[in-house]
């Protein structure tokens, strides 16, 4: 066989024998995201952790400048080297699709975090009600400690730099429950490309490759340390959106800050508005008049701003992205993203926020 042909066939091969190990999720867990995988991320994030600027964002940056120049040099060959040029691409998402699932990417495959906390997976309307009920009196506890008026909306105080160190309070405290949680040398950067980002629809995201948590610093800032918490699940390797979800509220509440607690319970009652909103858009119109005003005017302040940049790029990045989470052993796509209050709902089933 010609070497040409060998890359474009291990791709082929990666496919298959991924669909297979997608099967064993317990040996994917004990080996590799509690083995291997540690190891790696903990290596990077030493390496890198302490420069203050995206490493990984860079990387990105050089390798979109060199494909652009290469389909720029090859775009009057397309019609006589269809066939070598498509090759040539083919090598290139070989090579990238083994290194992304040897440094993160097959934690797509690993036990789901119902089955680690031992939570059930469903709940009923009942059920969800109540802890809506639970979490808007939370919610609204922690908003009038922070403003003493239910009317004003909260500002947060700190910067982006202060978020990512405060942080590792929030993980440190979820350890002493849930030592899998446990989080090691900080790495979490501004992104280079917020702005593309916002764009796109995304709060932030990781990088697999160099293991950094890259965070969209153009977002509302009171939402700032939920979104920075999620990337952090991410690297601690969980690939699912709604566990990464569950996980950053987790970390946000159990921070010794109550602007994080309000960050984290903001967060997760706006899902669950969201939810209600599909479910029974009678009971959210209750639900909503029990609500601070002052937490509808952060919500409001979120919807402007994304409202703002949305267009077509933002519509097909997440057609793109949804396809690509159902292709990963995320069969719910985008709408995994939500699927965290069925975590949360029972999580939390008889006992209090």
């Amino acid at each position: 066989m010609q070497r040409k042909y060998l890359l474009p066939l291990f791709l082929l091969i990666q496919v298959i024998v991924l669909q297979v190990i997608s099967f064993f999720p317990a040996t994917v867990e004990n080996y590799y995201s509690n083995g291997l995988y540690p190891k790696m991320a903990n290596l990077w994030r030493m390496a890198l952790g302490t420069i203050p600027f995206s490493f990984g964002d860079c990387v990105y940056g050089i390798v979109l400048f060199f494909a652009l120049k290469w389909f720029w040099k090859k775009r009057k060959t397309w019609k006589l080297q269809w066939k070598n040029n498509g090759l040539q691409i083919l090598s290139c998402l070989a090579v990238f699709y083994f290194f992304f699932h040897l440094c993160w990417g097959l934690n797509y495959c690993r036990q789901p975090l119902f089955e680690k906390l031992n939570i059930q997976r469903d709940y009923t309307d009942a059920d969800f009600y109540a802890f809506t009920t639970k979490l808007i009196a939370k919610t609204n506890a922690i908003h009038h400690q922070l403003t003493t008026n239910d009317s004003v909306k909260v500002t947060f105080p700190y910067s982006q730099k202060e978020v990512f160190e405060m942080n590792i309070n929030g993980y440190q405290n979820l350890a002493l429950a849930y030592p899998i949680f446990e989080y090691d040398h900080l790495s979490v950067k501004k992104s280079l490309f917020s702005f593309p980002l916002t764009y796109m629809g995304f709060g932030g995201y990781l990088n697999p490759f160099t293991n950094e948590a890259q965070v969209n610093d153009m977002g509302p800032m009171y939402n700032f340390p939920t979104t920075t918490c999620h990337e952090m699940a991410h690297q601690l390797g969980y690939a699912s959106e709604s566990e990464c979800n569950f996980i950053g509220f987790l970390a946000s509440t159990k921070n010794d800050n109550l602007y994080f607690q309000y960050s984290g319970y903001s967060f997760a009652l706006r899902y669950c508005l969201h939810n209600w909103k599909v479910r029974n858009p009678k009971i959210l119109k209750e639900l909503h008049k029990t609500i601070h005003p002052g937490i509808l005017k952060n919500y409001q302040e979120s919807e402007d701003f994304w409202r703002q940049y949305e267009t077509f790029i933002e519509t097909g990045f997440k057609i793109f992205y949804d396809n690509f989470l159902k292709f990963n052993q995320q069969k719910d796509g985008l709408e995994s993203y939500s699927k965290f209050v069925n975590l949360m709902v029972n999580y939390y089933e008889g006992c209090e926020l």
